[in-house]
């Protein structure tokens, strides 16, 4: 009782660092949440790599006659949409119910909440990493050359990582208090999915069109799609997506402060 007590009286900071060092708790929970999802299967969570490459192969020959561009430019183009989105998607989805879902752990003991936001972007970066593989053979085919400007990809993902955290903190938070929230952020993904270049190249929208793209996931997957295609992403986005950061990170840290004492009262 007197570690607890005193746990739930540390800082901000203190509370937030020591869920996030405890790597073996979260890492461990993440990893058997796969195991249990794909238990007594076969190919385990190779599933999730040949889901994704149908709907990759099944969409690329289709929506390239749509659009009347080339399949050797638009297929590395779409399957890293596909990848990418299907990782911000689940990211932050899963992170309305981040403290929901854990709440049997939540209400035996004392726990710092980040922990369980560690535990959601660690599963869901598993299992990006069993179908980001398919980048492999589609750029093999596309003839893709990659440069030295390619390694950029490295800090927007870093950046990316960053925002999912700190919308993981704010969402878990605001959905664990207000469920009604989790509906209305699933809505919102799917409607951005079609207004964020996932399946669609940003050149074939008219000028009056453009602002679509300054859309914070259409600039984070500009970020990390065109160095994979050997291309260099525009300046603007890493503007909007380091505004973007600091403005999460600030009503992360404010939500947190506030509000991570309550938790384990709203569950």
């Amino acid at each position: 009782m007197i570690k607890a007590h005193s746990n739930l009286h540390r800082s901000a900071w203190a509370d937030w660092w020591e869920g996030t060092r405890r790597t073996d708790i979260w890492w461990t929970l993440a990893w058997f949440d796969i195991v249990l999802r794909y238990r007594r299967s076969m190919l385990g969570p190779l599933w999730l790599t040949l889901s994704m490459g149908a709907m990759i192969g099944g969409m690329g020959p289709l929506y390239s006659s749509l659009f009347g561009t080339e399949l050797s430019k638009f297929f590395p183009h779409l399957a890293l949409g596909i990848i990418f989105w299907s990782f911000f998607s689940t990211m932050v989805t899963d992170s309305c119910n981040a403290f929901i879902n854990s709440a049997n752990y939540l209400k035996q003991g004392y726990f710092p909440i980040s922990l369980f936001v560690w535990r959601s972007m660690s599963r869901n970066i598993i299992v990006f990493a069993h179908q980001f593989v398919l980048y492999i053979p589609v750029a093999w085919w596309a003839g893709i050359q990659l440069h030295a400007s390619s390694w950029l990809v490295l800090p927007a993902f870093l950046l990316m990582l960053i925002n999912a955290h700190a919308i993981g903190l704010a969402l878990g938070l605001l959905c664990t208090r207000f469920r009604d929230i989790t509906q209305i952020v699933t809505s919102v993904m799917q409607m951005l999915m079609f207004l964020t270049p996932v399946f669609w190249l940003p050149e074939s929208l008219p000028d009056r069109a453009k602002y679509i793209l300054w859309n914070p996931f259409a600039q984070m997957l500009d970020l990390l799609r065109t160095p994979l295609m050997g291309g260099v992403a525009d300046m603007h986005n890493w503007h909007g997506i380091l505004g973007w950061t600091a403005v999460s990170l600030l009503v992360a840290c404010a939500l947190f402060t506030k509000y991570r004492r309550r938790v384990v009262y709203w569950l």
